[in-house]
């Protein structure tokens, strides 16, 4: 799940992940349900201690929260209501929740790495 993450959101900086995702004939539903199949906050419920199901949540009710604000934002503001809605959809996973030590960076990664995927290149 780690190297998903992190890797994922690496990979959804790059210019051929941008060209990939964004290629003609994609919706803003294929974006959606992209990020609405990122489930992996409900897994850590259910595999890891302490990381409840009120926790998994939250954190994919702000990542799709977010996804649908960068969806519907007009595209020259899409950059700038990503990053918006990543601050604060971070700041409210990580100071509203219970999360354990051990998976507590789980919520930001996750929170960068989806919206980046919302954003084609220029």
């Amino acid at each position: 799940m780690a190297f998903d993450l992190f890797g994922g959101t690496v990979v959804n900086a790059t210019r051929s992940a941008k060209r990939r995702f964004h290629r003609p004939g994609r919706s803003r539903l294929h974006h959606f349900a992209f990020v609405a199949a990122h489930v992996q906050p409900f897994a850590l419920a259910l595999l890891v201690p302490g990381f409840g199901w009120i926790s998994a949540g939250v954190v994919h009710a702000l990542t799709l929260a977010g996804a649908v604000c960068v969806l519907i934002a007009p595209a020259d503001l899409r950059r700038p209501v990503a990053f918006a809605v990543s601050a604060l959809a971070i700041t409210a996973a990580t100071t509203s929740v219970a999360v354990p030590g051990e998976p507590a960076w789980f919520a930001p990664v996750l929170l960068i790495k989806l919206p980046a995927h919302l954003l084609p290149e220029r």
